[in-house]
């Protein structure tokens, strides 16, 4: 189930690849630029442009083996009757009573957003005991911090 992501996350992660692409060949000439400087036991800015090609490189490798292997979920085609992969979930945190409207997304797409939604991968701890959870229906989070008790609000 980690395998998953949606339309928009491997979109980002494209887009990620091709700005790394374009900014390869700039590194490149950095780094030959500073090698014809001379002794290069001592050139800072060579060994610093050869360890960022090198960092290009290893993203490169990895993002692409990502997008080799991650399938490519349409939440729109899943049932809405229960919470799955890509839903949209407001959740009330039963000892507070806050609510929280949540994404259930894949682990490649955590990463500070800014659309006032919080998103949560499927193979955490809140991921995994909501999956299933139809509306109106409770649950429990085994969290580090401790139990911490759940309502299904809604679900998109």
């Amino acid at each position: 189930m980690s395998d998953y992501i949606t339309k928009e996350g491997i979109i980002r992660i494209q887009k990620k690849i091709i700005a790394l692409q374009e900014e390869r060949p700039f590194v490149v000439e950095q780094m030959q630029a500073a090698r014809e400087l001379g002794d290069l036991k001592e050139n800072a800015e060579y060994h610093a442009s050869k360890e960022k090609l090198r960092n290009i490189d290893q993203e490169l490798t990895t993002l692409n083996g990502k997008v080799q292997t991650l399938k490519v979920i349409d939440p729109d085609t899943l049932s809405k009757e229960a919470i799955r992969f890509g839903a949209y979930v407001t959740l009330e945190e039963k000892i507070t009573g806050d609510n929280y409207k949540y994404r259930l997304v894949g682990i490649d797409e955590i990463y500070d957003r800014d659309d006032g939604i919080l998103h949560t991968s499927i193979a955490s701890p809140l991921g995994k005991a909501m999956l299933g959870k139809k509306k109106n229906e409770e649950f429990v989070v085994k969290a580090p911090v401790g139990d911490r008790f759940f309502k299904v609000i809604n679900i998109e």
